[in-house]
């Protein structure tokens, strides 16, 4: 059997222990570690007696991968950024974020909505995990939104549906793992993720406005703040505007010369906030649930990542990803419509698969196929079928793919955001937030398709830093 044939077997026998229910990290490693013992036993014949060199050879290749491919700089950055999120929330300066922002916004139909998306952006600036984003908000806004009057499902709705900001707006962890696995510029795809992510905060906002004037009583306005209560509400906020700022020019100095490295920028983000929760009164307790969520969900994501590329290894020996680039380009469609047909398959996917894994799983195969459909790795923009360059097309088809990823958070049966945003609130089922979110489906769709139609809103900021 040739190589390509026992890859697509592994594969298909992959997708069946994930929707079986099997855990992505353990189906991914298992399904790699396989494939590599049957590839290089049909080297020899299928020979009864080379079967334990085979099974040897293969998990000593298998066992180099989680150290060799991990021990990276760039992923340093992601606990890093989990750290900031969680001690932001446990200093208070996500309450302060969500209380300016509702009394600067309240009043305008839908204005508590508006302000949670707002504060969830503001948040997402300095965490880079939309579970963590999800969660902190569940507890903060919606019992806000259900005082005032809202209605429940509307309200977890907005949670579930501006959590995924974080997915987007830097730093975002999956962004991160993206730029690894693509062998990208990690500062670049950071940059480019912050106009998508406010351009989606807007059009989150467009339509929880449309809703509150259309239905009254879904989410109706809040008025009563004096314009001293609206500033008194800025001090406390700006911590948070601060970090970000100081991460920003980490990454890129508009002036001359960047400080430093994403890394380092995320570290001394988090160092920052830290002294910020101090100040605010966090005390050992706090600090110590801050770290184990931290190391919770940093293990969770590594995890994952070692058993994907463990998968990846394989894919490498059975030749897929380039089988599948070559049969992407020799399709007579044009290069658009299949592009799109790749991200309709993301939608499709992410219904049954975790962000994070769908990436890692797909984008070895998906991403030399899109680079190949655009003219090659080193394209020049004028001979690109795209209009970009080559690295240009990286960072754009990164923004569109983790903007997938942000609507597979949301959609059912998986989507995480929901069931997270039901965990912390007794009073609400996963129905009624999964109910809540269909009207940002409409919104996700939009932007997907804005992104899509004009690049310049994801290439803008990462031109100005090459």
């Amino acid at each position: 059997m040739e190589p390509i044939e026992i890859g697509i077997y592994v594969s298909l026998g992959l997708l069946l222990m994930v929707v079986l229910g099997m855990r992505v990290a353990f189906a991914a490693a298992m399904a790699g570690l396989i494939g590599l013992i049957w590839i290089f036993w049909s080297k020899k014949g299928y020979d009864p007696s080379q079967f334990i060199w085979a099974l040897t050879v293969a998990t000593k290749t298998a066992g180099q991968v989680p150290h060799s491919k991990v021990a990276s700089q760039a992923l340093s950055l992601i606990p890093t950024f989990i750290l900031i999120g969680y001690l932001a929330y446990y200093a208070g300066l996500t309450k302060a974020l969500f209380e300016a922002a509702k009394r600067w916004i309240a009043w305008v139909p839908g204005g508590l909505a508006v302000a949670t998306v707002f504060a969830t952006a503001g948040f997402a600036a300095v965490s880079g995990a939309s579970v963590a984003t999800s969660a902190v908000f569940a507890r903060i806004a919606i019992p806000e939104m259900l005082e005032n009057g809202y209605n429940k499902q509307f309200a977890a709705g907005v949670v579930a549906a501006a959590g995924t900001l974080a997915s987007l707006i830097p730093p975002s962890a999956i962004l991160v793992i993206y730029a690894i696995i693509v062998e990208q510029d990690v500062g670049k795809l950071l940059l480019a993720g912050f106009i998508p992510g406010a351009f989606s905060a807007l059009v989150y906002t467009i339509i929880i406005v449309a809703i509150a004037m259309i239905w009254k009583n879904v989410g109706p306005p809040i008025g009563g703040f004096t314009w001293k209560q609206r500033f008194e509400s800025l001090p406390p906020a700006l911590p948070i505007v601060a970090v970000v700022v100081i991460i920003i020019f980490f990454v890129y100095n508009p002036f001359g010369d960047a400080w430093g490295t994403p890394t380092e920028g995320g570290a001394i983000g988090a160092f920052i906030v830290f002294l910020m929760a101090l100040w605010r009164g966090m005390r050992w307790p706090e600090l110590k649930d801050a770290l184990l969520e931290t190391a919770k969900l940093t293990v969770m994501i590594f995890t994952i990542i070692w058993g994907v590329l463990i998968y990846v290894r394989f894919l490498g020996f059975a030749d897929l990803p380039g089988a599948f680039a070559d049969w992407i380009t020799s399709l007579t469609m044009s290069p658009m419509l299949i592009l799109i047909m790749i991200l309709l398959a993301y939608a499709v996917l992410g219904m049954f698969m975790d962000a994070i894994g769908m990436l890692l799983l797909t984008l070895p195969v998906v991403y030399p196929a899109v680079m190949a459909l655009n003219g090659g790795v080193n394209v020049a923009a004028d001979d690109s079928a795209f209009g970009m360059s080559g690295p240009m097309c990286a960072i754009w088809f990164g923004i569109l793919v983790v903007k997938m990823a942000e609507f597979c958070l949301i959609t059912p049966p998986i989507g995480l955001n929901c069931f997270v945003v039901a965990g912390v609130r007794d009073d609400l089922t996963v129905q009624d937030v999964f109910k809540g979110v269909t009207p940002f489906f409409i919104a996700d769709g939009i932007t997907i398709a804005l992104l899509v139609a004009f690049p310049s809103i994801v290439l803008w900021l990462p031109s100005l830093a090459s």
